[in-house]
């Protein structure tokens, strides 16, 4: 008897939760952290498709908002994710909403088109996690630009793509391949119960 697809996902939202507000969902790799909480939106993509997949980075969106306005409004970047926080010279605003919700969305599409371009093989799903990562991680750089501009505290005055290559190199590669090895095998094993 498999499981059903709505238990399947449940767990997956379960799993979001745990990650988007405990210390897992970001894993200390030597000076840099890298965001994990992406890896259940991942998995849901590949496993569901589209369609579940960008509920899930909804969800992913929804949970991070809460975090970042009621948990941690104080954080210095905080302000990046909600409009109801600010730093020292910024305030939150509407970008803060789309920075928080697009990139995350757009993770729960992308592996399942990768995906099923390669009829869910195992290297169309280590390539749609990879995407699915690079995703969150150039899009949030891009629209911290849009948003905030080149002179935010965030960015303090570097260009765009010095911000994006160290961005992608620090913390990209390393969520990247944590996804890569780990999304791929998981979907795998939740197709087949």
């Amino acid at each position: 008897m498999k499981l059903n697809k709505y238990l399947k996902v449940c767990f997956m939202i379960v799993i979001l939760l745990i990650f988007c507000f405990t210390p897992l969902g970001s894993v200390p790799i030597g000076p840099i952290v890298a965001t994990t909480a992406m890896v259940p939106v991942i998995i849901s993509s590949l496993t569901f498709g589209k369609r579940i997949g960008m509920i899930m980075g909804f969800m992913f969106g929804l949970f991070s908002f809460i975090y970042w306005t009621f948990i941690m409004p104080a954080f210095p970047t905080a302000f990046l994710f909600t409009p109801f926080a600010e730093s020292a010279s910024y305030k939150g605003n509407f970008g803060s909403i789309i920075i928080c919700f697009l990139p995350r969305i757009l993770i729960g599409l992308t592996p399942a088109i990768m995906s099923d371009v390669s009829n869910k093989s195992i290297m169309g799903d280590i390539f749609g996690s990879i995407v699915g990562s690079l995703t969150n991680t150039v899009l949030v750089i891009i629209l911290i630009f849009v948003f905030f501009g080149n002179d935010n505290p965030v960015i303090a005055g570097k260009g765009i793509l010095a911000v994006l290559s160290a961005t992608v190199i620090t913390n990209g590669i390393p969520e990247a391949i944590i996804c890569a090895i780990v999304c791929p095998p998981v979907a795998k094993i939740l197709r087949n119960i």
